[in-house]
């Protein structure tokens, strides 16, 4: 059996992409702190799907479990996604240090943390594949959402790193870079059409990026020109206009 190890499989885009790899074969480990919300998606991955989804408790920031986490699994996966994430309130997190913080270390810190100990085992045996969902919001900094953005920039940065670390074990590591996407995390923000990407559209880009060994995308794919040319604006004018 090929499993893949999702974390933070309660996300609108994580039980996406357990469906997209349920349906090309894999077998699915669901990691999240409440597993009883996964039930649903289990026994319809179960049924529909005929793969095994087994669900297993995980906790982001509480790092000093993650090895003994990894360490029981059984069999161990042979690719890993990081769908962890929490966008936080900006306001909120610029005038309270703990909420900064956890939006920090939810967005960073606790995906290191783990995924630290899968690329470790990866590397010894010379297999296996990483995703990470980072964001577009990790190009450039705005002032609506920089401290998450400043998190996201950081696991970008750990993933181009861990690539080339893992390049000559044989280990993929694939950053993703997803827009606007439909989900929970984007309820009542007014997103324009055209721009937003609905959990599946995402699933589908990640599965095939994946499987043809691709370093890093964005998607919807036009956000990688959006950010083109959001990066090239002067910071003279950046500062004024977002």
């Amino acid at each position: 059996m090929s499993y893949l190890l999702i974390l933070g499989a309660k996300s609108d885009i994580a039980k996406a992409v357990a469906r997209e790899y349920a349906k090309n074969g894999y077998d699915i480990y669901l990691a999240a702190r409440n597993i009883e919300e996964l039930l649903p998606l289990s026994q319809d991955i179960n049924i529909r799907y005929e793969k095994e989804a087994k669900r297993v408790i995980f906790d982001a920031l509480d790092f000093k479990s993650h090895q003994a986490f990894y360490d029981s699994l059984d069999p161990k996966p042979i690719g890993v996604i990081s769908a962890i994430g929490s966008l936080g309130i900006q306001e909120k997190a610029q005038n309270d240090f703990e909420k900064a913080q956890k939006i920090i270390e939810t967005n960073y810190v606790g995906c290191l943390s783990i995924l630290n100990i899968i690329a470790n085992d990866y590397e010894q045996q010379k297999s296996g594949f990483i995703i990470g969902i980072s964001s577009v919001a990790g190009d450039r900094g705005r002032k609506s959402n920089y401290i998450y953005g400043s998190a996201k920039a950081a696991f970008s940065a750990y993933l181009s790193g861990l690539r080339n670390r893992l390049h000559d074990a044989n280990v993929q590591v694939l950053t993703v870079k997803p827009g606007f996407v439909n989900t929970q995390m984007t309820k009542g923000m007014d997103l324009p059409a055209k721009l937003t990407a609905e959990p599946e559209d995402v699933a589908r880009d990640i599965y095939k990026a994946q499987q043809k060994g691709k370093n890093v995308i964005y998607t919807k794919w036009m956000w990688r020109y959006v950010m083109m040319i959001i990066k090239m604006i002067p910071e003279t004018l950046f500062k004024q206009w977002f």
